[in-house]
């Protein structure tokens, strides 16, 4: 599983995922043993171990790792769950980027400062991104999870929904077992399989996982050393380059081809600064590097130019909200003040987000599931309207924009 698709269906309490009922025993695809699913969860269980034998793992591992599996009624209601993101940049920011978790942030980064120094020389990741992330994902460690991390996975593997996702996820937890990294009666984590500081699945673990501290063991539970290199080391694998931004804020004139903004590519951040958009903080010395133009709440509101290394945030999850806060979390953990809110006008409640979704897909746009989130594809087809009506076309849905269309 990419990571992209990995934090789309996966991410603990920011992206909801919706479905039908699991369905009836789904056979095993030639070549595709993943697509086993359903049935007697005794013969399920037979069928996950002779996998896991055969990919080298000794068999009295996988008998003591699926001892007493369970299905987790709990995680299939979670997976259904209708619950969704609707809150717009500025809630989410201010409720998540609090002066605590700044203050905790800091004081994280100096007493773990050879780790950090570490993160960044053997994997070019600085302290504020892997900090924001920790921040976010888990309160540093303080909220983790308490579903079985063992049973969440046999519960997601043995649904037919998305076994091809969490089959492999099963197999690697019960590799974990085998290096003594997961406990199967013990380990606990998010509803989804998600494991730790940083919360990240078994697959991601086992690639991606770094001993930190030493104990030959990569603990992201319980060893903050272990969850930092991680952490870092996954971003990396996402794409990051070092010594390059994320995200900058910036001031915006009154007239600009509002069209040419949101998360789309062909411009540089030299090319907006030449239209009048100025960073806050001066620096322009990135003016060669391919930059977008983000308004979360449109044109009135806070603005940000976002650049390449912006993409591993939407690897991570892929919320636009939450990516945004998370890059701005790790601006202010490098030493940037607070942005500017500015006069954002006001948005739609979840029933007028719908009815324009709704009115969208009518015009012929392809706005995705009706759910009530002014997301990406909303936000494009926004745009196209807007632009027929000759308004600014910055994205954002108002009430105004509702009753012109």
């Amino acid at each position: 599983m990419t990571a992209t698709a990995r934090k789309a269906l996966l991410s603990l309490g920011f992206l909801a995922i919706a479905g039908a009922p699991a369905l009836a025993q789904a056979p095993a695809q030639p070549g595709n043993p993943a697509a086993a699913c359903g049935g007697d969860l005794g013969s399920f269980l037979e069928g996950v171990k002779a996998e896991a034998v055969a990919k080298g793992i000794p068999a009295d591992v996988a008998d003591r790792a699926l001892a007493g599996a369970a299905i987790d009624q709990k995680v299939l209601s979670r997976d259904r769950a209708q619950g969704v993101f609707k809150q717009t940049f500025t809630e989410f920011s201010k409720r998540t980027v609090s002066k605590s978790r700044l203050d905790i942030g800091a004081q994280k980064m100096r007493e773990y400062a050879d780790v950090f120094a570490r993160a960044e020389q053997e994997f070019g990741v600085p302290a504020p991104v892997i900090t924001a992330f920790w921040a976010m994902e888990t309160d540093f460690g303080a909220v983790q999870g308490d579903f079985n991390t063992r049973d969440a996975l046999v519960t997601l593997a043995h649904d037919c929904r998305r076994p091809e996702m969490f089959r492999p996820q099963l197999l690697a937890a019960i590799e974990m077992v085998q290096h003594g990294d997961l406990d199967p009666a013990a380990t606990t984590g998010a509803w989804a399989g998600e494991i730790g500081q940083v919360q990240m699945l078994p697959e991601d673990i086992i690639a991606y996982g770094v001993d930190g501290d030493g104990d030959g063991h990569v603990n992201l539970k319980k060893s903050s050393p272990d969850a930092i290199l991680t952490a870092a080391k996954f971003i990396q694998s996402l794409g990051f380059k070092p010594g390059e931004p994320w995200i900058q804020e910036v001031r915006v004139p009154e007239q600009l081809p509002w069209e040419k903004t949101g998360l789309q590519p062909g411009m540089t951040a030299g090319d907006w600064f030449a239209l009048g958009v100025a960073p806050r903080d001066g620096n322009t010395s990135n003016s060669g590097l391919e930059a977008s133009l983000v308004l979360p709440q449109g044109r009135k509101g806070a603005a940000f130019l976002t650049y390449p290394n912006f993409k591993i945030y939407l690897e991570w999850n892929q919320s636009f909200i939450y990516t945004t806060s998370a890059a701005y979390f790790a601006t202010r953990l490098a030493g940037a003040p607070p942005y500017q809110q500015g006069n954002p006008e006001p948005g739609l409640g979840d029933a007028e987000m719908k009815a324009l979704q709704t009115r969208l897909q009518a015009l012929g746009h392809d706005v995705g599931k009706i759910d009530g989130i002014l997301g990406s594809g909303t936000r494009a087809a926004l745009q196209k309207e807007q632009l027929k009506l000759g308004i600014p076309a910055d994205g954002w849905a108002t009430p105004g924009l509702l009753e012109a269309l």
